[in-house]
């Protein structure tokens, strides 16, 4: 994952001053030299680092030691807080426009992800506003965008203007947004052309459907593997189109992520869109205080508990948790679980977004193989429904049985069974609020981030009970 670097070389930088009971002038330079370091390693613009860099050593010298926050964890807020700003401050949703449809155009270079974010897009505004959205087949030089778009649409049951290749684009953007109009579509999603570099033919036709298409959002799509070379293609793009956001394409690959720490300092545009996979689903709305935080290895609660409740329904978390809370946990909804959580992405990225897991030594190295979680599953399938509800009946017999019938040895189907009996405990112990759970302590560590865990994790449980609060 992108920044993971980056997250390992601020959090060494911030360490050193863990146990200093003042912070010296000598040791904010010292860190700051790290940090600037860390940063244009992790290809994030030097005009950027300068800027950044300079405000933190102005707030952090001197900085007066809070009753409840230690030297090193008042540099860890001020940093905190300098990287949100540099990444924009606020969350920055799409332009709306007053009567439909919306508009909105994807620009970009060839091979950033246009066309896939386009369907991403799609499906977000179908799940999330119920929309219906038109898509408009714009780049008429790479036939198989055509052709994608239409698969894309296919999936999504969402309708895919095109007129072939045949066709000047500013024109088939001209008659799909008549057919928007006439199908009252609220959305139309404008895919257009790229090319491997910006010449004066693409910008042309881009100004010409700018015209006529009166787009509410132009947002430019930047793959981030590109690195600093994202940053002059989104300022170029800028000072000829007035983008009004940025979407960052491929942060799941081995990049190290420094353009999203540039593009909103060098362009002014608020980056809007993060895509972090090839699945449609795989598309997120960037904050810039949980980016942040994510970097600093501090977590991200929030964006993992919005992972959730688009996988699960209230009425079937309210009864998991009742389930939970009367030890009634069985191999079906276990089952359930692991498919719910598969499906919210690989569980490496997961875990590295709950406030702390960064600091569990050897992280790095946990890989879920998606043919170990099959493996689980035909272990389940082979049980009879009265195993599956009553795990107490699984006897070396039937244990040898099921791990037959589902391909498996017995010191695997006992593992298995293992770990469904230490999972059913934690669940059980943090249903009815016990945090005091063996392992939890590790889990979130001791120093800086063990605290600055422990206080994430005490904010969202205060945050989940306002809102049942709010409910009743």
């Amino acid at each position: 994952m992108a920044f993971e670097s980056l997250t390992d070389r601020l959090q060494q930088a911030m360490s050193k001053l863990r146990r200093k009971g003042k912070v010296s002038e000598a040791d904010v330079k010292e860190m700051m030299r790290e940090i600037r370091l860390a940063l244009l390693e992790a290809d994030v613009n030097l005009q950027v680092v300068k800027d950044f860099t300079k405000r933190v050593r102005e707030r952090a010298v001197g900085v007066e030691v809070l009753e409840s926050l230690s030297p090193a964890q008042q540099i860890v807020k001020i940093v905190d807080e300098e990287l949100t700003a540099t990444l924009g401050t606020e969350t920055v949703g799409l332009n709306k426009s007053e009567r439909i449809p919306t508009v909105i155009m994807m620009v970009g270079l060839q091979g950033a992800g246009k066309t896939t974010f386009g369907g991403k897009l799609a499906n977000h505004l179908i799940k999330t506003e119920n929309a219906r959205p038109l898509m408009i087949a714009a780049d008429v030089y790479r036939p198989a965008a055509i052709d994608q778009l239409k698969v894309l649409g296919q999936q999504l049951d969402v309708p895919v203007f095109d007129m072939g290749t045949d066709t000047n684009p500013v024109e088939i953007v001209r008659q799909g947004m008549e057919l928007a109009k006439e199908k009252k579509n609220d959305y139309v999603l404008i895919d257009t052309a790229g090319r491997l570099h910006i010449d004066e033919t693409l910008m042309d036709e881009l100004k010409q459907i700018k015209e006529i298409a009166q787009p509410d959002d132009i947002l430019l799509v930047v793959d981030a593997m590109t690195g600093q070379d994202a940053v002059n293609v989104a300022d170029s793009f800028n000072q000829q189109l007035g983008i009004t956001g940025v979407v960052i394409t491929k942060l799941d690959g081995d990049t190290r992520g420094g353009a999203a720490l540039s593009i909103r300092s060098v362009t002014g545009a608020p980056i809007k869109f993060i895509g972090s996979g090839e699945k449609l689903t795989d598309l997120e709305i960037f904050h810039p205080d949980r980016m942040s935080s994510r970097i600093l290895g501090m977590g991200d609660m929030l964006t993992l508990i919005e992972k959730a409740q688009q996988d699960y329904d209230e009425k079937k978390a309210e009864e998991l948790a009742v389930k939970m809370k009367e030890n009634s946990f069985d191999f079906n909804d276990f089952i359930e679980q692991l498919d719910q959580v598969m499906g919210m992405g690989p569980i490496e990225d997961l875990l590295k977004m709950i406030p702390g897991m960064n600091n569990m030594p050897g992280l790095e190295n946990v890989k879920v193989d998606p043919k170990d979680v099959a493996r689980k599953k035909a272990m389940v399938l082979s049980m009879t429904p009265a195993e599956r509800e009553n795990p107490d009946l699984l006897n070396p017999s039937r244990r040898r049985r099921i791990a037959a019938g589902s391909g498996n040895n017995v010191v695997e189907v006992n593992r298995m069974i293992k770990q469904f009996k230490e999972s059913k405990k934690m669940m059980q112990q943090m249903s009815k609020g016990n945090m005091d759970i063996p392992g939890m302590d590790q889990m979130l560590g001791g120093g800086i981030k063990g605290k600055l865990g422990k206080m994430a994790m005490n904010r969202m449980v205060k945050k989940n009970k306002k809102k049942k609060k709010k409910k009743k």
